[in-house]
């Protein structure tokens, strides 16, 4: 009789700590926005923030990408009824950020903001998102990736003379105990999108977020440390607010639980994979990652990119439209081995000025090598300027014929 009443006991205590320890996070990600020039990383970043958390255990970890002004608004609101009896509660945001007047706002991807005045009917501040938090008892964390440039600052009307416009967020002071809100990079100042498929300080909290055990102040200190490192000290994520003298982690060491690998070179090993087969953008290159790499967080990763695809077959399109270009096992080939002769240079961003053309030749350039995504091969031709010169030499070294475009 008493081991069935020490047994119950033991299972009451086993579900309040469970009960108090509920976890619960929202995660956003606006890329496509309308009237400004798109970000290609924020919704690969709240993707995979979203399932490093849920891999973390967190009881209820929403996602929403590209929002307008209602739906954003309506979601933080309605993540305020899970953080009532969360203990530890987390808003990840990526995408455009703002400073008006020494408050930061998020800008959904509708906004216009023609005027100054517009900023509090088309954005949501970061007040707001502390504000659906407080019933949280234990942590309150908010991630800002919203640090870029602000795209608005040039046509927009200023109609107020003392309301400034900063360059990238201000410097909050958090009105509540246990809140910590962690900027990509230092108030003021600007963060970068990044080249590869996550931002420099995304790419950093996949590493170090929830690790088992680490208190969640020496992890976005880690996080600092990896983005200076990789930036080349320019760019310098801050964390803002303080927490009591008790470790808070993000994930626990239960069974359930997410557990890192014990080797970390395992873990690198597939980030650079990932890294390769997000460049080639097909099913075959997700397929040849995933033949690697069967299982963990990087896998999960992929195959929820892979899912994205369409399948050439049911599309109708041949992927080798364009004349002697590679089979998809060249093409994946081609991605993995390292590059030689022309292909350095359109690996590097170039200084020379674009000449009329280049645009439609480096298209037909990814196209060539496999890249049949308009989205992934626009943004990559808008953020390196390749030149005909440049696509050409890169083409006849790895033997592939050269298109129209090109020529």
């Amino acid at each position: 009789m008493r081991a069935y009443v020490l047994a119950a006991i033991l299972l009451c205590a086993g579900i309040t700590q469970a009960m108090a320890e509920m976890r619960v996070a929202l995660v956003i990600g606006n890329s496509s926005h309308q009237h400004v020039p798109n970000l290609p990383n924020p919704a690969n970043d709240a993707e995979a923030i979203a399932l490093l958390l849920k891999s973390a255990g967190f009881d209820a970890v929403e996602t929403r990408q590209n929002l307008g002004i209602n739906e954003m608004r309506r979601t933080v609101s309605d993540f305020s009824e899970r953080t009532r009896d969360a203990e530890i509660a987390v808003i990840y945001y990526a995408g455009h950020g703002m400073e008006v007047g020494g408050t930061n706002y998020l800008v959904p991807v509708d906004a216009t903001l023609r005027r100054d005045v517009d900023v509090e009917d088309e954005t949501v501040s970061l007040d707001r998102l502390l504000q659906v938090m407080e019933s949280t008892k234990r942590l309150r964390l908010v991630i800002l990736d919203a640090c870029r440039d602000n795209p608005f600052l040039k046509s927009m009307s200023r109609t107020m003379a003392s309301r400034a416009i900063g360059r990238g967020l201000a410097r909050v002071e958090p009105t509540t105990s246990d809140t910590l809100i962690a900027f990509a990079a230092k108030a003021g100042l600007t963060a970068a999108d990044g080249d590869g498929s996550n931002s420099p300080f995304t790419t950093a909290l996949l590493k170090y977020l929830v690790v088992p055990g680490l208190d969640v102040r020496l992890a976005l200190g880690r996080v600092r440390d990896d983005v200076l490192k990789s930036t080349h000290n320019a760019q310098e994520p801050f964390v803002y607010g303080s927490l009591g003298g008790a470790t808070v982690t993000l994930a626990s060491l239960t069974a359930g639980e997410r557990i890192e690998p014990a080797g970390l070179d395992v873990d690198a090993a597939a980030a650079r994979d990932y890294e390769i087969a997000a460049k080639v953008g097909t099913r075959e290159g997700w397929d040849a990652f995933l033949r690697k790499y069967a299982t963990g967080f990087y896998a999960d990763l992929a195959r929820a990119q892979r899912a994205k695809l369409r399948d050439p077959a049911s599309s109708g399109t041949s992927p080798d439209a364009i004349p002697n270009a590679p089979s998809q096992e060249k093409r994946i080939q081609t991605a993995i081995l390292p590059p030689v002769g022309g292909m350095k240079e359109l690996n590097k961003k170039s200084d020379k000025p674009r000449q009329a053309g280049d645009y439609a030749c480096c298209i037909a350039y990814c196209r060539a090598v496999g890249c049949n995504s308009p989205s992934i091969a626009g943004g990559a031709c808008t953020r390196y300027p390749i030149t005909r010169a440049n696509a050409v030499a890169g083409l006849q070294a790895l033997g592939i014929g050269v298109p129209a475009a090109c020529r």
